[in-house]
C-alpha cells in the first residue's frame, strides 16, 4: 500500500538518482556558458576566475547543508513555502509560495527556451527560435503530465545525456584545444583581484548560475525515505556540478585566449571553435540544447508543486491543488506553462529575472536564518539530519547572500524595489485570501515557530 506524502502525492515515488539528477538539471543551465566573458572584462588572472566558481560551490554547498537539516526535519514539498510558513508565520510563506508560483520558476523556463531556440539556430541556421521555444515547453508539460513515473525516466535520460556530453566536451577540451599561455596557480597579482569589487559583482553572477541547489526540496513530500535520501540529493547533485563548472571554466580558458571570450554571451560556441574547429559552434550549440532540455523538465517538474500545495493550505488557490489520474498537479503544471509562454512571447523575461533575484536570495537568506532560530527555539525538535560544520556553514552563506542583496540594492535599486513591491502584492493577497492557518492536510504543515 503507497502511504500519502505531507506535499499531497505519493510518497516514496522519486528515487535518490531522480532526486539528484533534478539537482543538476535545475543548476545547469546557461549560466555557466555564459558569464565568463563579462568575468575575463575585469579579471585577468586564471585562478581568480576559477576561484569564483570554487567560493560560488562552497557558499552553495553551505547552503544545501542548512536546507537539508531544515527539509529532513519538516519533510514536505514546496521548498521556502513550507520553511518560511513553518519557521516564521504562514503569511511569510505564501510570500515565498507566491514567488514561485508566478515568476519564480516561470521566468528562467522561458530564459532557458530562448535560449534553446537561439542556440538551436547555430545547428539549422534559420529554424523560427520563438516557435522553438514553445515547443520544448510545451513537450516538457506534456511529459510530466504522464506522470511522475514517465517523467521521471525522461528526465533522468536527458539529463545524464547532459552529464556525458558535458564530460566529452571537458575531455576532448583538454586534449585537442588549442593551449594558451595561462597559469591557474596563484600570485601576488591575485590579492588585488580577488579584493576588489569585480571580484563581488562577478559572484553574484556566479551564484545565479548556482541556483538550483535547493531543487530536491520542492519535491520532499514525493521522495523515498525523505530523510536520508533529500540530503544526500543534495549534496551529491551540488557536489558534481561544482565539478563541471571549475572544469569547463577551466577548459574556456586553456583554450581560448581571454580577448576573445571579453564580453561574449556565447563563449562556450567560442571556446568550441578552438576544440573542434570550424565545427565547433554547431558542436556546442547541440550540446547546450540538449543540455537545456533537462533544465525546462525540472523547472517543469518542481514549479508546479510550490502552488499544488500552496492549494492544500489556501482554500482560494484549492484548484491547483487537484491530481489528474496520473498523480500529478495537472492544473498548476498548466498555469506555469502558460505563465512561462506569456514571458516567452513578450521576450522581456530578462527584466522579470532582474527584479526577482533580489526577492529570491531574500527568501533564501530568511530560510537559512531560520535554521539558525529552530536550533535556538527548538532544540530538542527532532532532526533526522544536522547541518554539518553548523554555525559556521549557515554564518558563510547569509553572509555572501547578505552581500549580494547589498550589491543588488546599491546597483539595482529600481528592480529590487520591484521585487519588494511583487512580495508585497503578495501579502496583500494572503491577507485577502483568507488562509487556513491553522488547518491543513497534514501535521507538517502546521507552524511549529
Amino acid at each position: 500500500m503507497t502511504n500519502s506524502a505531507p506535499g499531497g502525492l505519493s510518497a516514496g515515488t522519486v528515487s535518490l538518482i531522480t532526486a539528484t539528477a533534478i539537482v543538476v538539471a535545475d543548476m545547469v543551465g546557461v549560466g555557466v556558458f555564459t558569464s565568463l566573458g563579462f568575468q575575463v572584462t575585469d579579471i585577468k588572472s586564471g585562478f581568480s576566475l576559477l576561484l569564483l566558481w570554487v567560493v560560488g560551490g562552497i557558499v552553495a554547498i553551505c547552503g544545501a547543508f542548512c536546507y537539508a537539516e531544515l527539509a529532513a526535519m519538516l519533510p514536505r514539498s514546496s521548498g521556502e513555502y513550507n520553511f518560511l510558513r513553518r519557521i516564521y508565520h504562514p503569511a511569510f510563506g505564501f510570500v515565498a509560495g507566491w514567488l514561485s508560483a508566478t515568476v519564480g520558476f516561470a521566468a528562467p523556463i522561458a530564459l532557458a527556451a530562448m535560449a534553446f531556440g537561439i542556440y538551436f539556430k547555430s545547428i539549422i541556421p534559420g529554424a523560427p527560435p520563438l516557435l522553438l521555444g514553445f515547443g520544448i515547453t510545451w513537450l516538457a508539460a506534456l511529459v510530466h503530465l504522464c506522470g511522475v513515473k514517465f517523467g521521471g525516466a525522461y528526465h533522468n535520460a536527458w539529463t545524464a545525456l547532459k552529464l556525458a556530453l558535458i564530460v566529452v566536451f571537458i575531455v576532448a577540451g583538454f586534449a585537442f584545444g588549442d593551449s594558451q599561455a595561462i597559469s591557474f596557480a596563484p600570485s601576488a597579482a591575485d590579492l588585488g583581484y580577488i579584493g576588489g569589487a569585480p571580484f563581488a559583482i562577478s559572484l553574484v553572477f556566479v551564484m545565479y548560475s548556482y541556483s538550483g541547489w535547493n531543487a530536491a526540496t520542492y519535491i520532499g513530500g514525493e521522495l523515498r525515505d525523505p530523510a536520508r535520501n533529500l540530503p544526500r540529493a543534495l549534496f551529491a547533485g551540488t557536489a558534481i556540478v561544482i565539478v563541471l563548472y571549475v572544469l569547463l571554466n577551466a577548459v574556456f580558458l586553456a583554450t581560448t585566449p581571454m580577448p576573445e571570450l571579453a564580453g561574449q554571451i556565447d563563449v562556450a560556441i567560442v571556446a568550441g571553435t578552438h576544440v573542434f574547429g570550424g565545427l565547433g559552434g554547431r558542436i556546442v550549440g547541440a550540446v547546450i540544447c540538449l543540455g537545456l532540455i533537462s533544465s525546462i523538465s525540472a523547472m517543469t517538474w518542481i514549479g508546479p508543486r510550490v502552488t499544488m500545495t500552496m492549494g492544500e493550505d489556501i482554500p482560494l488557490l484549492r484548484p491547483f491543488s487537484r491530481k489528474s489520474k496520473q498523480g500529478v498537479p495537472a492544473i498548476a503544471i498548466v498555469f506555469q506553462l502558460l505563465v512561462s509562454n506569456l514571458l516567452l512571447l513578450t521576450q522581456s523575461f530578462e527584466a522579470v529575472l532582474d527584479f526577482i533575484q533580489f526577492s529570491l536570495a531574500f527568501c533564501s537568506f530568511f530560510t537559512v536564518l531560520g535554521l539558525i532560530k529552530m536550533r535556538i527555539t527548538h532544540p530538542k525538535m527532532g532532526r533526522p539530519y544536522r547541518a554539518w560544520g553548523y554555525p559556521v556553514t549557515p554564518i558563510i552563506f547569509l553572509s555572501v547572500t547578505l552581500l549580494m542583496m547589498y550589491y543588488l540594492v546599491v546597483n539595482r535599486p529600481l528592480q529590487s524595489l520591484a521585487g519588494i513591491a511583487m512580495m508585497s502584492a503578495g501579502l496583500v493577497i494572503y491577507c485577502a485570501s483568507r488562509p487556513l492557518s491553522n488547518v491543513s492536510p497534514s501535521d507538517a504543515s502546521e507552524t511549529v515557530a
